[in-house]
């Protein structure tokens, strides 16, 4: 299974900011992304290279993960770690940033 990971942080490079773990049954890839426009763009670039599952980090609020659940039109499972403000946010949520 192709899974991936896409977290929020300041002054990243998705191309290269990003790592791949494989596992005998999963193949985990970790993104870095600035706002919830590049997290949209990754998300479709992942599932067009297989990934099946994507999880997002906490600082993405219910209008990021939607977006980003949006954008994969259904070609992947989207899920969210939850903080009600996140710690490497300035303890807010990407909802109130982006």
């Amino acid at each position: 299974m192709k899974a991936a990971f896409i977290f929020l942080a300041p002054d990243v490079d998705p191309s290269k900011d990003r790592g791949t773990i494989i596992t005998p049954k999963v193949e985990l890839t970790s993104v870095a992304v600035n706002n919830y426009a590049e997290a949209v763009n990754v998300a479709r670039q992942l599932v067009e290279e297989g990934v099946e599952a994507i999880e997002l980090c906490g600082g993405f609020g219910h209008v990021g993960t939607a977006r980003v659940a949006a954008a994969v039109e259904g070609k992947a499972k989207v899920g969210v770690v939850r903080f009600d403000g996140h710690p490497g946010l300035d303890n807010r949520s990407g909802d109130e940033l982006f």
